[in-house]
């Protein structure tokens, strides 16, 4: 791809849409919105208070679907109805997944934005390239990226990180050899660009290596403040080489949406593999069984496959 400064790819994909800016040949940004009609983050509507809860809190019900509602307007009843905005979409755990949020709106209305519509707002150029024409968003790693969120594996020039979602926060682990004051700086710089990458939010937990000296340890925050954007809170960095953020987390991250269905993760790859495929090539794939079984369930996709490709693929599941 060649560089004209920073831009967004946008890709309208079978089962999600996902966008990546790119600078320099390099993802510093993505996101992936899933075909699900989970509540998202701007959509304001009429809702039902079917919950009251201590602190002004309390449930309500959207079409069918439930969010958690904070800052309840004074001496509202149970039942009654009101205008909602969702600020916070359902986050994956093990178990349960965290439900949405809400809070009271005087706004009319409205649907949330779209990945596409919210990529235009930040004022930078959006390419959306068709699956006809070289693949660029793999160009610039994509699937580099996406291997990084499944295996928390996460490489720079000194070292490597170790990434590790937890029902708590999200953890970095970071390795390497020493000078461990030039690692620990390293190190920051590329945790900084991995959350930034990933659309990582909430509590985020840092083990950099000990390192001795206020300055040093100064050093290290101040790589983290050059490196990722606001806003953000931090910690300093204590003796025991412990550093803590906290940002906005809006949605769920590349890697709580990727680890929380690997195989639903594995299904829209292999979709966009095969809207890739050469209409010269062989229309007969092999699937892993669980995803051929899944995939199976949604023939509005394979439908939409066939209709962008003009082939009908035979899928077969691997024994």
């Amino acid at each position: 791809m060649r560089d004209t400064g920073p831009a967004w790819l946008y890709e309208a994909g079978i089962g999600e849409v996902r966008g990546a800016l790119v600078d320099n040949d390099e993802i510093i940004e993505a996101a992936i919105e899933l075909d699900t009609e989970a509540l998202k983050v701007g959509l304001v509507a009429r809702a039902r208070l079917v919950e009251l809860l201590p602190g002004r809190r309390g449930r309500v019900m959207l079409d069918g679907r439930e969010a958690l509602i904070n800052h309840l307007p004074p001496g509202i009843t149970q039942g009654a109805s009101l205008t909602v905005e969702i600020v916070r979409e359902a986050l994956p755990e093990a178990g349960r997944a965290k439900l949405a949020k809400a809070v009271p709106s005087d706004l009319p209305p409205c649907p949330a934005p779209t990945l596409y519509e919210r990529l235009m707002a930040t004022g930078l150029p959006v390419r959306s390239p068709r699956a006809h024409e070289p693949d660029v968003l793999e160009a610039v790693g994509w699937s580099e990226l996406l291997d990084e969120a499944v295996s928390g594996e996460i490489v720079f020039p000194l070292g490597a990180l170790r990434l590790s979602p937890t029902p708590a926060m999200t953890l970095f682990d970071v390795d390497g050899a020493p000078p461990l004051d030039t690692l620990a700086v390293a190190a920051a710089h590329a945790v900084g660009r991995a959350i930034r990458r990933h659309g990582i939010g909430g509590s985020i937990g840092i083990d950099f290596p000990t390192i001795a000296g206020k300055a040093q340890r100064n050093a290290v925050a101040a790589a983290i403040d050059e490196s990722l954007p606001q806003p953000f809170e931090r910690t300093a960095m204590n003796g025991f080489g412990f550093l803590q953020i906290v940002r906005p987390r809006p949605r769920a991250s590349i890697p709580e949406i990727l680890r929380a269905d690997p195989v639903g993760a594995a299904i829209r790859a292999a979709l966009r593999a095969l809207e890739r495929t050469p209409p010269t090539a062989s229309r007969r794939h092999t699937l892993p069984a669980a995803v051929h079984a899944r995939l199976m369930t949604r023939p509005d996709w394979l439908a939409e496959l066939t209709r962008r490709t003009g082939v009908v693929h035979e899928l077969e599941s691997a024994r």
